[in-house]
């Protein structure tokens, strides 16, 4: 299915593009020079599991989506090729694997080439990581102490011991973000932001550690010079080779030349979409929350968090220092959460028929059964949800923990299936208080929540999520944060902004603020402590049991 918006008539004007390729759909929108969103399209991209946590995807075809999402979004935007003043690139922190030939590769069991994407949520590498961590190498200081799964070192490891035969035959490793720019222009160079949060590149000291790859048994990439994953490592927004391709630009309907930005991790791009409203990056805290979430800040100093991603340096805004967190499955764990439950068939019709979806239809009925947002709360009752379906990112850093439910009766209702919604968002925002608190102890302090992605756009949830936390919730215009943070970096390789920083300053815009209920506050620490102690309990099972 794709999906289209238009506002029409924009033919004179100098715009920007955003691209954006989740894990279902690559996105395009149109900008104007305001940050007002003129077009938008997207299309579908097919997600390929298979055993053992395998995930995979195709380069070609979200290449093609990507094509594709862009001539859309132009024609529906009514402006000329021509007022395409640059274009910026997003992506899932996914690898993508091609041989000398820029072909694809298969890095799964089905010797499809068409699979050569291992998609970030893939954890097939857990052993991996786990290997790794054991090492304690010096490197790891700068991805929380513990490297994550979801991580690229862990993947080609993992492809070298499993695929020996493709492994050798490779002839790049792309974080998907990077592949997307380098199909675009032919420009190999990578980003900061993707080669420092998940390759382990040191951005402040601008070098890779040979080391650390001869130590986790992948010292041939560091013997190339690390051609194979990137020699050249540039500031996100940099333009990229001469700008798009002949052929690029035929596929998606623009001029030879348009300026091309090197681009970034989705999440991140979010938090350049966002975090610069009220007061600033360095005073709030980008919270992404979409299929998984991620949390974002940004400091002067570096703070060294254990269980959280980081400290990275530029690797978002450039000269300032990241720590970033959130969680594996967070939009997806409330998907997972509600679709367990005896009513969410029945619930699901009536989404259906609203024309919403099933976690929209809830939201909006907790509205309408209670007075105000906060007092949903309520509704959970003596449900508690510990939502790590796929392990908790931060701050424990543990990929081993799963979800906990607390509370279920015999109910088979409605109402029954609310409670358990409402007592699932409350664990996606005792989640994110987890990380605020760990991260306070060791010095990175938050005035304020910026919000962004699709699960996060509901005021019910937006609220709740003000409530568990107790921080207030801003949320900016842009209808699209995440688009709107990729088109800013085709701003600035477009030099339409003279950097990052200003153009986040210029085309990021607030529009609502969520205050935490006092009324509830008392309520929600209980709640939080249940949390925690469900976590610890969980675990103290899992360690006592064979």
């Amino acid at each position: 299915m794709n999906s289209e918006i238009n506002s029409g008539g924009h033919s004179g004007e100098r715009v920007v593009i955003g691209v954006d390729v989740g894990s279902g759909s690559a996105r395009a929108g149109v900008f104007d020079l305001s940050g007002t969103m003129l077009s938008y399209a997207s299309h579908e991209i097919t997600l390929f599991r298979g055993p053992e946590n395998f995930v995979e995807q195709s380069s070609r075809e979200i290449w093609d989506a990507v094509c594709s999402s862009i001539k859309k979004a132009v024609t529906l935007s009514g402006v000329l090729p021509s007022s395409v003043a640059g274009i910026g690139f997003d992506a899932t922190c996914s690898l993508v694997v091609l041989d000398a030939g820029g072909e694809p590769l298969p890095v799964g069991l089905f010797e499809d080439p068409d699979r050569n994407i291992i998609v970030w949520m893939d954890h097939r590498a857990t052993k991996q990581a786990e290997r790794i961590n054991a090492t304690g190498h010096p490197v790891l200081k700068y991805v929380g102490g513990k490297i994550s799964p979801e991580m690229e070192t862990p993947k080609i490891a993992w492809l070298k011991e499993n695929k020996p035969d493709i492994y050798d035959r490779v002839w790049q490793f792309f974080d998907l973000a990077d592949f997307l720019t380098w199909r675009a222009t032919g420009d190999l160079a990578r980003s900061v932001c993707t080669v420092t949060c998940k390759w382990t590149y040191l951005a402040h000291e601008k070098r890779w550690d040979p080391d650390y790859f001869h130590t986790i048994g992948l010292g041939e990439l560091a013997d190339e010079d690390f051609r194979r994953i990137g020699a050249n490592i540039v500031d996100p927004g940099t333009p990229c080779g001469d700008g798009l391709t002949a052929k690029a630009a035929e596929q998606m309907g623009l001029l030879v030349g348009t300026p091309v930005a090197a681009g970034m991790i989705d999440a991140h791009a979010g938090g350049i979409g966002t975090v610069g409203v009220g007061g600033g990056a360095t005073n709030n805290l980008a919270y992404v929350f979409g299929t998984s979430s991620c949390t974002m800040t940004t400091t002067q100093n570096p703070a060294f968090v254990p269980g959280v991603w980081g400290p990275y340096y530029s690797a978002m805004v450039p000269g300032l220092w990241l720590n970033e967190g959130g969680q594996s499955a967070a939009g997806a764990a409330i998907k997972q959460l509600v679709s367990f439950h005896p009513a969410a068939a029945v619930a699901t019709e009536q989404a259906k028929a609203a024309g919403v979806s099933l976690p929209t239809f809830l939201a909006n009925l907790a509205l309408e059964k209670m007075p105000s947002a906060s007092e949903a709360v309520t509704l959970a009752g003596g449900m508690h949800v510990v939502p790590e379906f796929l392990g908790n990112r931060a701050p424990l850093a543990d990929p081993h923990s799963r979800a906990i439910i607390v509370g279920l009766g015999m109910e088979s209702d409605l109402d029954n299936l609310l409670s358990l919604y409402i007592a699932g968002i409350c664990g996606i925002g005792y989640g994110l208080r987890q990380i605020i608190e760990t991260q306070a102890q060791m010095g990175v302090t938050i005035d304020k929540i910026v919000i962004s992605g699709g699960a996060g756009r509901h005021p019910l949830v937006r609220q709740l999520i003000a409530d568990t936390c107790g921080c207030n919730v801003l949320a900016t215009k842009a209808s699209e944060p995440v688009l709107l943070g990729s088109a800013i970096l085709g701003a600035v390789a477009a030099k339409l902004s003279p950097s990052v920083k200003e153009a986040m300053e210029h085309f990021s815009v607030l529009d609502t603020q969520y205050q935490p209920d006092a009324n509830f506050s008392r309520l929600h620490t209980h709640r939080y402590g249940a949390y925690k102690r469900l976590q610890h309990s969980a675990k103290l099972i899992r360690d006592e049991l064979p």
